[in-house]
């Protein structure tokens, strides 16, 4: 029984390949990402009151210069406009930067500056400078004859573009705030080859959204022109992806085009769009559908040896130092974990442990770093029981570093999670040897369950309400 039949051969061989791409879409999928800075939040405090002031100012559309600082920000990079009042403004800007520069208009009024010919690009002396200056207000002037000039930006340009991206964000009613990738330029129009990824990316789901246009084939070499630093596109997209997460208040973004040069990347244009209607309470993320990285969760602490630990949630790129950690084990450490011996530590083992859905499962690593190199020595992990209300704590630490206070520190910091999520308690077993650890979560508030006699595990449970 249950073995599916078809009439055709024909549809039995479709469902054959559904069931082999699903599987591989997996297995691609669950790659484990190469190791991308895990930088400390930006500074982006002063940027959500620059988003207040400007709503109050009763704009929802930022300025170039103003949007390129949320680019700079979060570490993309850009080349940064200067504002000039005057062309002898520009011409002091200009001998800094260096030529050849492009020179933009700065008004609030005006979205799309070439439009009313408020863009003049390859500029290169100073005689020509001061020419483009006078000659970029005159052509809005004519078109725009209302806009309010501030004065016009003088900006690096960029020479010899191999290649032009675009890279944007706009928010779906029903998939929240998504990711847009393609070819930038004139290109965007033409070709239309864009495609549409969820936040949050890491290394592996940016280059797997990378791998879906067709420019991903141009990047790689093409017509003698060198590829593309890959890598460094990778980053650009991940940083793009958190910038998105943390400003709900952005309804649209684009940066096209992102130029590709030499090999290096760079945000040449860049518009931000806020949505005027956004009230949600900070830290929130209802503008996306998965939940991204905890941050809140990132500190620093001290073992008692004094040697310094980061406390951080898991990600997908820690499944080697996580082998790392399971494979040195003793045994009697893996079976109080796990209540029995591991032989084969798999990579789908690993999978299961490095890749979670935040909202539901949390996982806290304990890493050192000694010279170079960086270990992972512990992990308290919080899974919620399907009715969300509950969830059942683990809590592992190195043989190495036992008794240094690092399980209490887990299993505190598993306690707060819990109570962030709002759950009426936290249950979990302790092999009845375990004296140690049965005497450390007693003192953290557990009780004790009735147990049978016959099991190898007591029942602990800690009501949070």
């Amino acid at each position: 029984g249950d073995i599916p039949t078809y009439d055709t051969p024909e549809e039995a061989v479709k469902t054959y390949l559904y069931m082999y791409n699903y599987s591989r879409n997996l297995e691609l999928l669950y790659e484990t990402p190469s190791e991308l800075p895990l930088t400390e939040a930006p500074p982006k405090n002063h940027l959500k009151a620059s988003i207040r002031r400007i709503l109050k100012e009763g704009r929802t559309i930022l300025t170039e210069e103003e949007s390129k600082d949320f680019l700079n920000i979060y570490g993309i990079p850009t080349t940064l406009p200067y504002l000039a009042r005057d062309d002898n403004d520009a011409v002091r800007i200009a001998t800094r930067i260096g030529y050849p520069v492009a020179v933009k208009i700065v008004s609030k009024d005006i979205i799309h500056k070439s439009d009313v010919g408020g863009v003049l690009l390859n500029v290169r002396s100073e005689t020509e400078l001061r020419r483009a200056y006078a000659r970029v207000f005159q052509r809005v002037d004519r078109k725009a004859p209302r806009a309010d000039l501030k004065g016009a930006n003088v900006q690096r340009m960029i020479e010899k573009i191999d290649y032009e991206i675009i890279l944007g964000s706009k928010r779906d009613k029903d998939f929240g705030t998504v990711i847009l990738f393609g070819m930038g330029g004139i290109g965007a129009e033409i070709y239309k080859d864009v495609v549409v990824g969820l936040p949050p990316l890491n290394q592996i789901l940016a280059r797997r959204l990378m791998e879906e246009t067709e420019v991903y084939k141009l990047l790689h070499g093409f017509r003698g022109k060198p590829p593309a630093d890959l890598h460094q596109l990778e980053q650009i997209l991940v940083s793009f992806s958190n910038l998105v997460i943390d400003f709900p208040e952005i309804a649209e973004m684009d940066i096209n085009p992102v130029v590709i040069s030499g090999g290096k990347a760079f945000a040449v244009d860049a518009r931000i769009i806020l949505d005027p209607e956004y009230s949600e309470p900070a830290g929130s993320y209802s503008h996306v559908i998965i939940t991204p990285y905890p941050t809140r969760y990132v500190s620093r602490w001290h073992l008692r040896d004094g040697t310094e630990v980061f406390l951080r949630p898991i990600r997908p790129e820690d499944e080697p130092m996580e082998l790392g950690m399971l494979s040195t084990l003793s045994e009697e450490t893996m079976r109080t974990r796990f209540f029995t011996p591991i032989k084969d530590i798999t990579h789908d083992m690993l999978v299961r442990f490095c890749n979670i859905d935040y909202d539901r499962e949390m996982a806290i690593v304990a890493e050192i770093t000694k010279g170079d190199k960086r270990r992972i020595i512990g992990i308290g992990r919080l899974i919620m029981d399907l009715d969300q209300r509950s969830g059942e704590y683990a809590v592992l630490v190195h043989d190495d570093y036992q008794g240094r206070g690092l399980g209490y520190k887990l299993m505190d910091m598993i306690i707060g999670v819990a109570l962030d999520k709002n759950l009426d308690e936290v249950h979990g077993l302790v092999l009845k040897e375990n004296e140690k650890f049965l005497s450390m979560v007693t003192r953290l508030g557990f009780t004790i369950l009735d147990t049978p006699e016959d099991e190898a595990a007591w029942r602990v449970q800690l009501p949070l309400r």
